[in-house]
């Protein structure tokens, strides 16, 4: 996992990765300052453990977290390797720099005020939005990437458990501070959702099904997929575990509209098959999203 890129100083797509960093940067700070510190959550991270010092002793959230990060860059690099980049550290600076600019600004007013839900939900769209664009230049703000990196390179557990369990402690420090589970319960939503929106701005929003069908009347759905609904599909030799006999298998994919179509003429003419239907975050190819311009987005 990491977030070294070579781009040539000055270029093109260097002034790109910088540009999403800052703008991802203060999306997040709006959604820390304006949405989730006034309510004292802690969602996690090191600006979970920010807002939990700030209202405790009233630091600068900003500089805490940036207290924080440092060293654990640090010891990022001594452990892992050099595995961040300049990019990283632009994240982590902006991010306290602009979380310090709107404090000053907002103080510990919410933009929302007396609507925790509300707050919670909002505050987890924009702070996910943001870091999905900071996730996009190759970049990362540091905080508990870097604790989970370390704890995953000598438990040999998954990175991503390893993330959830350490904002789930950095969550519950936040109920011990203020005693409330007000206030853990809204952190988790705004993790929950931080999550989701991350997943959409990283891999974007997929209306396709991958479908693998099992049909004796494999013939007639192979028609009906490129004669009449212009689609394509693979054949995939398989054998039956119960009977051991020769069976072909149908994998396509199509969009949700298609997919109801299909699974209307397979109903009517084997109801016994076999269907498996999954999401799908990117399809490239013929038909769909060109690999090369998949690449190309990446890139920006």
């Amino acid at each position: 996992m990491a977030f070294i890129t070579k781009e040539k100083l000055f270029s093109w797509n260097w002034f790109k990765y910088l540009f999403l960093i800052l703008a991802g940067t203060f999306a997040m700070a709006v959604a820390f300052v304006y949405f989730i510190s006034p309510y004292k959550l802690a969602p996690g991270g090191t600006y979970g453990i920010a807002i939990v010092l700030h209202h405790l002793f009233g630091w600068q959230t900003g500089f805490v977290a940036l207290a924080i990060d440092i060293p654990l860059l640090v010891i990022g690099l001594k452990v892992l390797g050099p595995r961040f980049g300049w990019k990283t550290v632009v994240g982590i600076v902006a991010l306290s720099q602009f979380v310090n600019l709107l404090s000053w600004i907002q103080g510990d007013v919410a933009l929302v005020p007396d609507d925790a839900l509300l707050s919670s939900i909002f505050g987890g769209v924009i702070l996910g939005a943001g870091l999905g664009l900071v996730l996009r230049a190759r970049a990362t703000t540091g905080g508990s990437d870097i604790i989970a990196m370390i704890l995953s390179k000598y438990t040999r557990l998954p990175l991503g458990q390893l993330l959830i369990a350490v904002d789930s402690v950095i969550v519950l420090i936040s109920l011990v501070a203020f005693n409330s589970w007000e206030i853990p319960l809204y952190s988790w939503i705004v993790i929950f959702i931080t999550g989701k929106v991350i997943d959409i701005v990283v891999e974007g929003i997929s209306y396709n099904k991958s479908l693998i069908i099992i049909s004796d009347k494999h013939e007639e759905i192979r028609d009906k997929l490129i004669n009449d609904m212009r689609r394509g599909g693979t054949f995939l030799k398989a054998e039956g575990m119960y009977n051991g006999k020769d069976k072909k298998v149908v994998f396509t994919v199509l969009t949700r509209r298609e997919l109801s179509i299909l699974k209307d003429y397979i109903n009517r003419i084997d109801p016994n098959a076999f269907l498996s239907v999954s999401e799908t975050h990117e399809i490239l190819g013929q038909g769909f999203k060109s690999l090369q311009k998949s690449v190309e987005q990446d890139q920006v």
